[in-house]
């Protein structure tokens, strides 16, 4: 069980840089290396070998020893460092302090059973708490159970700042904000903005310099084609696409949503309000449309018109799933970004090629957020009525 326990904190590291808390994943990456190497000293304690027990004892464990008291240093720094964001936190690299200490016992062969019992007990009530506790908070989207307060909070000056952000960073559910983002895209400058999968670059359409900035901000090769979004599928309709009832009936069951369609281009884009920026978005005979399902972003599109859009990272780096990401990555190449928190996905849209549709049917360009499967079962659908 105790190597067991390892494993979930070696994952849960893990899984807090992937979310780039590193504070988080130091913390349980030691906890993991901690735990395993209790356990192991464990294990071959009580292993038999050759019909003997192997002899770990105190003349044989200098280096486990020497490995505990690392530990209990380095805990007595996490010590410190959670004591600025939860009292759960807090508590469990206190258990782990003590744990450290049965380890460094356990190595001199004077740890006394009941404490080890009492520690383990502890520290298993705290991780069964604090899982639970950041599950249904996260769930939720509120705190359903307390983490506790932070004991020591760092003082620092907002106002007296001297490594201002790099860009405008407004918040998404401010009216103001969403106009100051709104503002500077009309006026040619590339933004990083939420959507309903990860975040993205916008530029205007009406701007082709900006598209061709969004290029050089992302190093994004020049053959690979940018898309647009819109707001809702009425403005379609209103530019006059030449689309087939087919492919009027599937794009109406996907959108909003997390499904970019590609079509056939044409001069109905300038109708749809892309303007200048025609000859930079999509290729040369195909453009790829999605109305997203966030409503932020929707409002943003009333405000400025179509928008030409691809994801807010380095190209061939992840996607960026925060506004922190955003701007560390690339915020000193932006005019704005639109903070808006944690993103809905982890992965960008799914990316479907719908020129052939009548002809041949669908394909799958990119599987992204919607599964390949789910999006031929709604073609599917559509077709057979």
């Amino acid at each position: 069980l105790i190597l067991i326990g390892g494993f979930v904190q070696l994952l849960a590291g893990f899984l807090a840089f992937r979310k780039y808390d590193h504070l988080g994943g130091a913390a349980f990456l030691t906890f993991s290396a901690l735990w395993s190497s209790y356990g192991v000293t464990r294990v071959l304690r009580a292993a038999p070998v050759s019909g003997h027990l192997l002899d770990i004892g105190a003349g044989s464990t200098e280096g486990f020893t020497a490995g505990s008291v690392a530990f209990l240093v380095l805990n007595a720094f996490l010590i410190v460092l959670a004591s600025s964001f939860n009292l759960v936190l807090l508590c469990l690299t206190l258990a782990m302090e003590l744990l450290t200490i049965c380890f460094l016992l356990f190595t001199l062969e004077s740890l006394p059973l009941p404490f080890e019992i009492v520690v383990l007990s502890i520290l298993s009530i705290i991780c069964f708490y604090g899982a639970t506790a950041s599950l249904a908070n996260c769930m939720f989207g509120k705190d359903l159970l307390m983490m506790g307060p932070p004991l020591l909070t760092l003082q620092s000056s907002e106002k007296g700042r001297e490594d201002p952000l790099p860009c405008v960073c407004p918040k998404s559910h401010l009216t103001s904000g969403l106009r100051t983002i709104a503002e500077l895209l009309n006026t040619g400058a590339v933004c990083g903005v939420p959507t309903d999968t990860v975040y993205a670059l916008a530029a205007s359409c009406k701007h082709p310099e900006a598209i061709e900035k969004v290029y050089r901000i992302k190093d994004r090769p020049q053959e690979k084609p940018i898309c647009i979004f819109i707001s809702n599928l009425e403005q379609l309709r209103a530019a006059a696409p030449p689309i087939s009832p087919l492919l009027w009936e599937f794009m109406e069951n996907v959108y909003p949503g997390g499904i970019g369609c590609i079509i056939r281009k044409g001069e109905w884009l300038k109708k749809l309000g892309v303007g200048a920026g025609y000859s930079r978005v999509g290729t040369q005979d195909s453009i790829m449309i999605r109305v997203p399902d966030l409503t932020v972003l929707v409002h943003l599109i009333d405000m400025t018109g179509p928008l030409a859009i691809t994801s807010a990272n380095p190209s061939g780096e992840v996607d960026s799933t925060h506004h922190d990401m955003v701007i560390s990555r690339l915020g000193h190449k932006l005019e704005g970004v639109l903070c808006d928190g944690e993103s809905d996905e982890v992965v960008a849209s799914t990316v479907v090629n719908c020129t052939k549709i009548d002809e041949s049917g669908i394909t799958i360009v990119r599987e992204g957020c919607i599964p390949a499967g789910k999006v031929m079962q709604i073609f599917e659908r559509v077709k057979s009525r």
